[in-house]
Formats: structure tokens, sequence, C-alpha cells
């Protein structure tokens, strides 16, 4: 046996600087914490532009090497072809809002805290004494009923939007609406609970089988499955935020909840309900943008016109179907200061101003 007699000597690679790494080039800017590299829509970049614009990768724009990940089957990222609507820069969208990471959760806050009070209110109040017993059966059995829809759409609809989108700006926008759908889900399945613990006889479980079992709730059921399969992502938002809010939750928050609660002695539901609407109306801002911004487009703009003609011809009938089929719930309160029709056409009114505004054809089915 030959023992050893030395040790072995090693050797290192040697590191060489090639002044080819990120941070070794020096330029006017380089020191700075504002970014140049994209044109702010204003004379200064915003918060919100420095963290989302051009923070996700892009071939078209500056991966001269194509796609550093992408999927088994082919595509790579996030591919334009994920929806048949065109755009000539998917990048000039900008969110009117300017909502990012950190705008989420301050907004989101404030409204926890203004519900938790609502409600905190209530109960030492006891302000749920005064209801009316066919007012608790409308809260228990429809306000409850449209917790199903608001979280199905959040989950399954915005979420998938969020991931096929092409560009940060659009997803950013989207990613908060869905925070928002949860938001409001979550906020009527705690008053639920909460009623269930104040109101002796508040069956807690009745907004299970209306969503489940109840004829005028099964249209808009259908609509929210039926939603969670389309696979276009632009199409999911166009026929959710401008057709189906439009028509059915709109119909429903605004035109019913909020204008009857406080005849029936009922000043909690509007306070809750009035969160929902106010996250409507920030989520349609970036979506009235976002398809202005498509239906203007200098070179995709009248196709884009046209395929949204046939969205609304698909969306339309089955979202006014769904609308329809909800008149029963309002002859259930006891004080009613208003009627479906009347409800149902200042729906159609503030959609039809929608479509105007966005250059769109009114759908024939809106006159019948």
């Amino acid at each position: 046996m030959t023992a050893t007699t030395g040790s072995k000597n090693r050797s290192f690679p040697t590191i060489e600087f090639t002044d080819s790494e990120a941070g070794a080039l020096d330029f006017p800017s380089s020191k700075s914490r504002s970014y140049s590299y994209y044109t702010p829509a204003k004379r200064r970049a915003t918060m919100y532009e420095d963290v989302t614009v051009d923070v996700q990768p892009d071939p078209e724009r500056y991966l001269t090497q194509g796609w550093l990940y992408g999927f088994g089957d082919g595509p790579g990222g996030y591919p334009q072809e994920w929806t048949v609507a065109k755009s000539s820069n998917w990048h000039a969208f900008l969110d009117p809002n300017e909502e990012w990471e950190q705008t989420i959760y301050r907004n989101n806050s404030a409204v926890v805290h203004q519900v938790e009070l609502c409600l905190s209110n209530a109960k030492r109040a006891r302000a749920y004494d005064g209801w009316n017993s066919m007012w608790l059966k409308f809260v228990e059995r429809n306000l409850g009923a449209w917790m199903h829809a608001e979280s199905g759409l959040a989950l399954h609809v915005f979420i998938a939007i969020q991931r096929s989108a092409p560009t940060n700006m659009i997803n950013n926008a989207v990613s908060v609406n869905a925070a928002h759908k949860l938001r409001f889900a979550q906020d009527l399945a705690l008053y639920n609970l909460d009623l269930s613990e104040a109101v002796d006889g508040f069956d807690g479980l009745a907004h299970k089988q209306a969503w489940q079992a109840a004829p005028e709730w099964q249209p808009t059921r259908r609509v929210v499955e039926q939603l969670t399969a389309v696979p276009d992502w632009c199409e999911l938002l166009f026929a959710t935020n401008i057709v189906f809010e439009q028509l059915v939750g709109s119909l429903l928050r605004t035109e019913l909840v909020m204008q009857i609660a406080a005849r029936n002695g009922d000043y909690i539901t509007p306070t809750i309900v009035g969160t929902g609407e106010h996250d409507y109306d920030r989520d349609l801002a970036y979506t009235r943008n976002l398809f202005s911004m498509l239906i203007r487009d200098p070179e995709h703009g009248e196709s884009n016109k046209a395929l949204f003609g046939t969205w609304l011809s698909t969306w339309v009938p089955r979202c006014l179907d769904a609308a329809r089929a909800l008149q029963p719930i309002w002859s259930q309160p006891v004080d009613k200061v208003i009627t479906f029709a009347s409800s149902l056409d200042a729906a159609s009114v503030k959609f039809r101003f929608l479509l105007d505004d966005l250059g769109l054809d009114i759908p024939e089915e809106l006159d019948v």
C-alpha cells in the first residue's frame, strides 16, 4: 500500500471583470433614483409609473434574445395571442387610478376599517331591532346570494385575467379589481355572520339555497359561470366590467339596495354595499381607459370596434335575461319606493352612456 506523501495542489478560476456586468456602466442618470427608460404621461414620472411601467419583460421592447421563460407547449411569457383584440402598443395603457401594490393595502385597509366601525356601531345601538321581517328575509336571501357572484368573479374571472394580460400596467389594475371583489364578498359574509348572531330568526344559510336553487337567481348564476369559461382575457374583462356589472351588478346594488334600504329602517346595508359600488366606479375607470385606447388605436381601432360589437351581441342578451329574472325580488321588501321597470331603465341609461362614450353602437336588445 502506497502512502500519500503530500497534499494535492488545487487551482481556482480567477474572476475577470469585463465591464459587462449589471451596474458597471456609468451614464448621466446612473446614480439617480428616478428612472428614464420610459416617457411619463406628464412632465414628471409618478411613483405608480416607476414601479409598473416596463417592469414586466416584453421581447418586443427590450428582450432581444426572446422570452427568458415559456410553457412546455410552445408560447413564452405573455403571448399577445391570448386575446383576439389587437393593440399597436399595449404598454400605452396607464391606470387612471394609479393603483399598485402599496395602494391595494392602503385603500382596502381604509374600507375594512369603515365597515368594521359601521358593524360595531350597529350592534352597540341595536340597530337591527327596528328591521321588519320582510327586510330581514330580503337581506338574508338576496344580499347573501350576491356574495357568491362577487366571490366567483374575483377568484375565477379577474385572477385569470391578471395572469393573461400582456403588460404589468394592465395586470396591476386587474389585480386590484380582484382584491376589491374578494374584500367585498368577505364583507358580505361577515355581515351575514353578524346578523345571524344578533337577530333571532335570521337564517344565515338562506343565501346558499337562493344562489343554488331560487329561480330568480339561476340566470345570474348561469352568466357568472359562463364568464368563468371564457378563454380570451380581453373578452372576459369587457363582458364583466362593461356589460355584466352595468346591467346586473349595479342594477342590484345601486338601483335597488341603495334606494330602498333606508325606507326599511336600514342604514347599515347601504354603507357596506356602497363600498362595493365605490370599488366598481374605480374599476370601471381603468376599464374605460383600456377599451377607449383599443377602439381609438390607429392601426387596429376599427377591427377592435367590430369585435367589441360581437361581444356585445353575445353578452347583452345573457345579462338582460339575468336582470329581468331578478324582478321578483323588487316585490319582497315592505316599503318599496321604486319599481323594477324604473330600476332597469336607470341601469340601461347608464349603460348607453358608457357605450356612447366608448364609441360603440347601442345593442338593439336594449330597445326591447
